[in-house]
C-alpha cells in the first residue's frame, strides 16, 4: 500500500516542497506565488471538503483524483502532469487550473473533465478523453500541439474567438477550427478516423463524402461560426478531386449536405484547407464533393506528330479500380470522338500508356483522355493539341531533374513568343507567363521560390502550336 502524506488542516508556503509519495488534501491547500514549487511523485487527492488554491506550481507524477466541486483557479498557477508512467484524471468533480502543462509521453487518460483559463503547453504524451473534456475556457489558448502531442478525444472551447481544436486520433493530429464565432458560445468536438454515418446518403449538389474521416462538432450554446477543416494525404488518404467540386459537409442525423467553399487552398495530392459557408446548425463535419473522385492520379498526358501518325502517352500513379481509358480526338475543338480505347492495369505502382493515332492530320489536332472506372464514372483529362508542324519544331528539355529553373532547348526554326503553364499532378495551375523563343540557344525559365518537390508538367503554346513536357522538382 502506498504511502499517504494527509493535509486536514491549512497548509501555505513560500517554498519548494516534495512529498515523495502521494498526498490527500482534506484541508487548505494554498501555494501561494509563482515561486512557490509542490512537487507529488505519487497519487495527489484533493477531497470533496477541501480547499485548493494554486498560484504557483504544482507537479503531479501521479494520477490526479478531484472531488472538490468549486476549485479556486488562481491568477497564475499552473498545474504539471509530468508522470513516467500513464497517467489519469479522475473523481466526481471537474479540476480547474490556470495554466497546464502535460509532458508525459506515456500518456495521460482523462476519467473527469479538466480546465484551463489561461494556457496549455503540450510538451510530450497523447491526452486520451474518450468520454470526458479537456476543456478550454473563454479566452485560454494552447502551444506545441502535434502529432504526438494532441487531444484523441473530446476537447471544449468556450467563448467567441477564434479557435483551432487539438484533436486527432492517438497517432496523427487531424485539427478543425472555427472562425467568426457570432457569440460567447460552447462548442464540443472529437475527431473520427473512420467511415462517416450513412455516407452514401447525400443530397444534391453534393455527390459524394470522403469514407475516411470526419469531424464530431457539436454546439451546446451560442451562436453561429464558420467552419475550417483541413486534409493531408500523408496522414489520412483524400479523394482525388479538383479543388473547385470539394466542399464541407454537414450532417443532420440522417443525411450529408453541402455547407460551402471558401477560401480552397492547396493539392488534393498533398494537403489543403476549406472554409464552409456561415453555420448554425452543429452536429458532424466531413469532406465532400460536387463529383466523383477517381481512384488514380494522372500524372500527365501527351500528344506528338510523328511525321505519319500521332504519339499519345499518358502517366498515371496510384491506379486502382479503374476499368479503361478511351483517347478521344477533335478536329475542330469542339466534337471529340473516340479513337482507341485501352483496359487499366491497376498494378497500383506507377503506370505508362502509350498509343498511336494514325488518321492524317489536317493542321491541328485536338486529344483528350476519358477514364472509366469499375463503377462507371468518369473523368476527363485536360485537352492537348498538335499540328502537324511537330515534326520539324521541337522544344526538350535540356536536364531532368530540375532545380531552381527549367534549361529548355528549340529546334532551329522554332521562334517567338508563347504562352507557357505549369501545373501540378492533379492539373493545379501552379505558374504562368510569357515565354520569349529564340531559336539557336538555351532558355532559361525560373520557378517560382519554394515550389514542393514532386512531378509536374509544362505546356508551352500560342495560336498554332503546342508543345507538353514533363518534369520533376528536386
Amino acid at each position: 500500500m502506498k504511502n499517504q502524506i494527509f493535509i486536514i488542516g491549512l497548509l501555505s508556503f513560500c517554498q519548494i516542497a516534495i512529498a515523495q509519495t502521494s498526498l490527500t488534501n482534506t484541508g487548505t491547500l494554498y501555494i501561494k506565488t509563482s515561486s512557490d514549487v509542490l512537487h507529488i511523485t505519487g497519487d495527489f487527492t484533493n477531497s470533496s471538503s477541501a480547499s485548493l488554491t494554486n498560484n504557483g506550481q504544482l507537479y503531479v507524477k501521479g494520477n490526479l483524483i478531484n472531488h472538490q466541486s468549486s476549485i479556486s483557479v488562481g491568477t497564475s498557477g499552473i498545474l504539471y502532469l509530468n508522470g513516467s508512467n500513464t497517467q489519469t484524471v479522475n473523481g466526481s468533480a471537474q479540476f480547474k487550473t490556470y495554466d497546464l502543462e502535460t509532458n508525459n509521453s506515456s500518456g495521460i487518460i482523462f476519467n473527469n473533465d479538466l480546465s484551463v483559463s489561461n494556457a496549455h503547453t503540450f510538451t510530450a504524451g497523447v491526452i486520451t478523453a474518450s468520454s470526458n473534456y479537456l476543456i478550454y475556457e473563454a479566452g485560454s489558448s494552447y502551444s506545441g500541439a502535434g502529432d504526438n502531442k494532441h487531444v484523441n478525444g473530446w476537447v471544449k472551447k468556450i467563448g467567441s474567438t477564434d479557435f483551432i481544436f487539438p484533436v486527432g486520433d492517438g497517432t496523427v493530429e487531424r485539427t478543425i477550427a472555427l472562425n467568426t464565432i457570432s457569440a460567447s458560445s460552447e462548442f464540443d468536438v472529437k475527431y473520427m478516423h473512420s467511415t462517416p454515418p450513412n455516407n452514401t446518403n447525400v443530397i444534391a449538389p453534393l455527390l459524394y463524402l470522403d469514407q475516411n474521416e470526419y469531424w464530431n462538432l457539436n454546439k451546446v450554446s451560442g451562436g453561429t461560426a464558420k467552419v475550417t477543416m483541413n486534409w493531408d494525404n500523408s496522414k489520412v488518404p483524400f479523394p482525388n478531386w479538383n479543388l473547385s467540386d470539394v466542399r464541407v459537409a454537414s450532417y443532420d442525423g440522417s443525411s450529408w449536405s453541402s455547407a460551402g467553399a471558401n477560401n480552397v487552398s492547396g493539392s488534393s495530392t498533398t494537403t489543403g484547407t476549406i472554409t464552409s459557408n456561415v453555420v448554425s446548425s452543429f452536429s458532424k463535419f466531413g469532406f465532400g464533393a460536387e463529383a466523383f473522385p477517381l481512384p488514380l492520379t494522372l500524372t500527365s498526358f501527351a500528344a506528338k506528330y510523328m511525321s505519319s501518325y500521332t504519339a499519345l502517352n499518358w502517366i498515371t500513379v496510384n491506379e486502382e479500380n479503374v476499368n479503361h481509358f478511351t483517347v478521344e480526338r477533335s478536329d475542330d475543338g469542339v466534337y471529340f470522338y473516340s479513337i482507341v480505347q485501352l483496359p487499366a492495369r491497376n498494378s497500383g505502382i506507377r503506370e505508362i500508356y502509350t498509343t498511336t493515332d494514325n488518321i492524317p492530320i489536317n493542321h491541328i489536332a485536338y486529344y483528350r483522355l476519358r477514364i472509366v472506372d469499375i463503377d462507371g464514372k468518369e473523368k476527363l483529362s485536360k485537352t492537348v493539341f498538335i499540328s502537324n508542324d511537330d515534326e520539324k519544331r521541337n522544344l526538350t528539355l535540356l536536364t531532368n531533374p530540375v532545380h531552381h529553373n527549367i534549361a529548355l532547348i528549340p529546334s532551329n526554326d522554332l521562334n517567338g513568343m508563347f504562352n507557357y503553364f505549369i501545373n501540378g499532378i492533379n492539373g493545379q495551375l501552379i505558374q504562368q507567363g510569357k515565354l520569349q523563343i529564340e531559336s539557336g540557344g538555351k532558355i532559361e525559365l525560373p520557378l517560382i521560390q519554394n515550389l514542393k518537390s514532386g512531378i509536374y508538367t509544362l505546356e508551352v503554346k500560342n495560336n498554332l502550336e503546342a508543345f507538353h513536357l514533363t518534369f520533376i522538382v528536386q
